[in-house]
């Protein structure tokens, strides 16, 4: 079963030998490993690179133990580079683990990247590495490297990714989609059972474990507690107070706003979560909060839930907004005011476009509405879209299987299957 993740190879491809540090992020299992020891290797030798010239090191790995020590990472390293004017390739997996506890909570940069940019001086190196803490790796990116670190971000499976491996039609898909989402070894398990069983202990043994121990937490209950209030409320707006209001009304816990704060932090760095702001359209401002927050992968958020909470709506809003953040659009939640007059008297309301991308020049106003049943909800979705009035494409994404229609206002009504196996279907 090979998944070909070509955007993220193109993305690796495009920067051999630039002269930086590839450093590829994202969620423990997502397919990190994978592209790197084996398409991006797999690429290499049939562009004639031997094995020797070659040089890797999966540092999660207790084979590799003994490596996770800087110097004799280096030592390693610069071992196996015998002639100055050929080339050579190194690949870390998980370089997290050459990072001691001391140096990830002090003041000083850790020594692995003092190793990472000694390597960078020697003109026939080229640098790869992956880590899973976005804190750690995409932060440093920009500071420890000096601007010689450059990040390839890699997500869970999209939804063409998985229909790949997928053995079935593609509204069979969307529904084992939609449930387990986008982790790649789920796709090689027969039963629904072991894929539960799977993505629940993924999470709690070892990304909430991962969070608790790089943070040094004493308590991880409400942590725990944060997760399920958010994972019950993808899609709905929020911020830490209104949180807060939950922990002490539901929960009886005393928890504050800044620890809350932190621990939202925590969660994106770990690549658990990720939020999106609101946008004034007319005003053309940010709206400082509330804000969403969307689930990196629906499959670790459903099971998070014990699979009690898998609402087609807000999970395809969460899916549409991963999508479109795997296509590298900045996505924002678009606010219209609207201002209208009520028994002679001024009123101003708010509308709201789920989504507002946007990449370079080109931006597209989205509303994930899941299905139109009558003429009502179809004019309550087009709504915010009509009263945007630059030259910008309006979508309008349904789950069921339609042909592409424009009404007369320009707006286009298409199927998220066809938005989501089409990664050209908006410059369409």
């Amino acid at each position: 079963m090979l998944i070909h993740r070509d955007r993220y190879l193109n993305d690796l491809i495009a920067r051999m030998g630039n002269g930086l540090v590839k450093v590829i992020t994202g969620a423990r299992r997502c397919g990190k490993s994978f592209l790197l020891f084996t398409l991006f290797e797999d690429y290499l030798h049939g562009k004639g690179v031997d094995d020797d010239h070659i040089i890797e090191a999966v540092l999660d790995d207790m084979a590799y133990s003994d490596l996770r020590d800087p110097e004799r990472l280096y030592a390693y390293i610069t071992s196996r580079i015998t002639a100055r004017d050929e080339q050579y390739y190194v690949l870390l997996d998980e370089v997290q683990y050459a990072i001691s506890d001391t140096e990830m909570h002090g003041d000083e940069p850790p020594q692995l990247y003092e190793v990472l940019n000694g390597l960078l001086r020697m003109r026939n190196v080229d640098v790869y590495v992956t880590g899973s803490n976005s804190k750690m790796l995409s932060t440093d990116v920009k500071t420890q490297f000096r601007g010689r670190g450059d990040e390839v971000r890699v997500r869970p499976l999209s939804f063409a990714e998985f229909m790949q491996a997928y053995d079935g039609d593609v509204q069979h898909g969307w529904a084992e989609y939609v449930v387990f989402g986008g982790m790649p070894l789920t796709l090689s398990m027969r039963t629904d059972e072991q894929k539960s069983r799977y993505l629940e202990n993924l999470f709690s043994e070892t990304y909430l474990k991962d969070i608790v121990a790089r943070n040094r937490l004493r308590k991880s209950q409400e942590l725990d507690d944060l997760v399920n209030v958010l994972a019950s409320s993808i899609g709905a707006l929020s911020n830490p107070s209104k949180i807060k209001a939950t922990f002490s009304s539901v929960l009886h816990s005393p928890i504050s706003v800044n620890t809350i704060t932190q621990y939202l932090g925590y969660l994106e760095d770990a690549f658990v979560i990720k939020e999106a702001c609101r946008y004034n359209v007319k005003g053309r401002r940010y709206i400082g909060s509330p804000k969403k927050y969307y689930f990196e992968d629906v499959g670790l958020r459903n099971a998070r839930l014990g699979f009690r909470q898998v609402e087609q709506t807000h999970i395809m809003e969460n899916i549409v907004y991963n999508e479109l953040r795997m296509r590298g659009f900045n996505v924002d939640v678009g606010v219209v005011e609207q201002r209208r007059y009520r028994d002679g008297m001024p009123f101003r309301r708010q509308l709201e476009i789920d989504f507002v991308a946007n990449l370079g020049s080109q931006r597209y106003y989205i509303q994930s509405a899941y299905q139109l049943p009558d003429m009502e909800k179809t004019a309550q979705e087009k709504a915010s879209l009509l009263d945007v009035d630059d030259s910008f494409q309006k979508i309008v994404l349904v789950r069921d299987i339609i042909k592409p229609t424009r009404d007369d206002h320009g707006i286009l009504t298409m199927s998220v299957y066809d938005f989501l196996l089409e990664p050209n279907i908006l410059q369409a």
